[in-house]
């Protein structure tokens, strides 16, 4: 039977089917639907998973570890930043490797819809020298998972799936098939390789060396990596992930190239020398960086054949699509992105209602007095804070530096320097970051933006709950200067007196901003106000 599912679902699906026993992530676009549609489905379907949001994508990456050490098969999901989070563990474990199959779906975001770059996953599992699968279409999402878990098992390595975001949120119809029945538990008897002290860690990395040949076999035998002979040898496609997808959207029948579809890494060596040696020239199509071209350009003497995005023969930056490799193929020359003039471009904006709304008013009025470029911010839907009509934060780099990068303003000498930090961002990153404020007694305010949820990416429940207040008391705030506010309009006045209370304040301050996001269920709301701090 055929479904209509994203190919975020036909991952989850897939992981469902390949018998995993537990999905860790963390939300974060554009990878959310897939841990969404795995809890959905344990809660209906009575699947006996472990399926619940993580703290943050290293504590994920971890758990998941250990649930693969124990034998049992575990899914990670996170977006392309998230990763860089999760490295530490993501780089030993590909050192120590695995027991049961362990496969990190990474979904990259080009063009940033949703993020501060558009870093390109590919790179990180080359460093880590570990399998990277990249399906292009989702079908090949859906059967790509399966061959992930088992590919893991037999290598005893994590295997990075990268996703992009147009396949993540685009629907297709896909065939599933029979599940996979679960591993049974199964510890290791000899666990030395998880133990990476220096003299087994260098036992293990020379295993880890020695097993690429092997990962590189297995590239080379991927039922996901096809070489399709053509006819015409003026040029030959090296086709990565979706971007097959999107030329043979200009063939419907027969291409008349060389193409070699890549969907596994490390790249398959003889299959490029074959294409290589047979076609002129060689235009690489990738959606992300010049991963592949880079890799292309350094294995032959002549690189000028190698064409791509660093021959701008495609964007360097933003989304690949069909009309832009239409036109490096030289189908088209019209690049089909300018809107119609009705339509108006419009900033992203906060609900109407919101409780960040009230905060950034109180804020804003308070700038008027102590200047501008003394507020950090941090990762959320109050980042748009740092956009017109509010322009409230100043800063805005990743999940967790508002607090440090205050602490260092504040050591810099820069008075009154603030913080504003989201509920589920503080239990994420911030919470190290408070604690380095209190130990050197820096004289700073942060704000907890508390609304109860995970809110820009579909609001999902915070980590966080009602232990902000113990949190911060227990990391060494004075207990007089972890303060309670409710951003409404009603107590404009108040807000503002307390917040000018804290920044006077010259140590550690903490005021929560508390009111439960609009978007809530009535239930969820309800629950929060009960559950409020008094």
């Amino acid at each position: 039977m055929r479904h209509i599912v994203l190919g975020n679902e036909a991952v989850a699906q897939g992981a469902i089917d390949a018998g995993i026993s537990g999905v860790y992530a963390y939300p974060g676009t554009p990878s959310t639907e897939i841990t969404e549609y795995i809890i959905k489905k344990n809660k209906t379907g009575k699947l006996n998973l472990q399926a619940t949001w993580s703290s943050n994508e290293k504590t994920a990456l971890e758990a998941a570890l250990g649930m693969s050490y124990a034998g049992k098969r575990a899914l990670v999901a996170m977006k392309h930043v998230g990763l860089n989070v999760a490295m530490d563990a993501f780089m030993n474990m590909a050192i120590s490797g695995i027991n049961g199959g362990l496969v990190l779906v990474v979904a990259d975001d080009p063009s940033m819809h949703s993020s501060q770059n558009e870093q390109d996953s590919r790179y990180l599992a080359h460093f880590a020298k570990v399998p990277t699968i990249e399906p292009s279409n989702q079908q090949e999402a859906y059967d790509g998972i399966r061959h992930a878990f088992n590919l893991s098992e037999r290598l005893k390595m994590p295997v990075l799936y990268r996703l992009v975001t147009r396949l993540a949120h685009s629907r297709s119809l896909v065939s599933f098939n029979s599940p996979d029945s679960k591993s049974d538990f199964k510890i290791l008897s000899n666990t030395d390789r998880f133990k990476l002290v220096p003299s087994k860690a260098r036992e293990q990395y020379d295993e880890l060396i020695k097993k690429q040949s092997v990962i590189s076999a297995e590239s080379a035998e991927s039922p996901f990596n096809q070489l399709a002979i053509g006819r015409e040898t003026s040029l030959g496609i090296v086709a990565c992930g979706i971007a097959y997808n999107y030329l043979m959207e200009h063939f419907q029948k027969n291409c008349p190239y060389y193409i070699l579809k890549l969907s596994q890494y490390p790249i398959p060596t003889e299959q490029i020398k074959t294409i290589y040696e047979k076609c002129d020239q060689i235009l690489v199509l990738e959606e992300g960086y010049p991963f592949v071209e880079e890799q292309l350009g350094n294995f032959f003497d002549k690189k000028s054949k190698v064409i791509g995005k660093l021959t701008q023969h495609l964007n360097r930056t933003g989304e690949l699509n069909p009309d832009l490799v239409a036109i490096s193929l030289g189908i088209s020359k019209v690049k089909n992105t300018e809107l119609p003039a009705i339509v108006k471009p419009r900033l992203p904006q906060l609900c109407e209602g919101c409780g960040h709304i009230d905060l950034f008013n109180s804020l804003n009025e308070i700038k008027k007095e102590i200047g501008d470029g003394k507020i950090f911010g941090d990762i959320g839907c109050y980042a748009l804070g740092a956009l017109p009509p509010f322009e409230t934060i100043n800063t805005l780099i990743d999940m967790g530096a508002s607090i440090p990068m205050a602490k260092g303003a504040a050591d810099a000498g820069l008075r009154p320097s603030i913080a504003v930090i989201g509920d589920s961002t503080f239990t994420h990153s911030g919470i190290t970051g408070l604690l380095d404020c209190v130990n050197d007694h820096a004289p700073v305010t942060i704000i907890i933006s508390d609304n109860a949820a995970i809110a820009m990416t579909g609001g999902q429940e915070s980590a966080a709950k009602t232990k902000l207040k113990n949190i911060c008391l227990g990391i060494g705030v004075h207990p007089d200067h972890v303060r309670i506010m409710e951003p409404l309009p009603k107590n404009h006045s108040k807000n503002i007196s307390l917040i000018k209370e804290e920044i006077d304040y010259q140590d550690v301050s903490v005021i929560i901003s508390q009111r439960a996001c609009v978007r809530l269920s009535a239930e969820r709301k309800k629950l929060a106000k009960e559950m409020a701090y008094v």
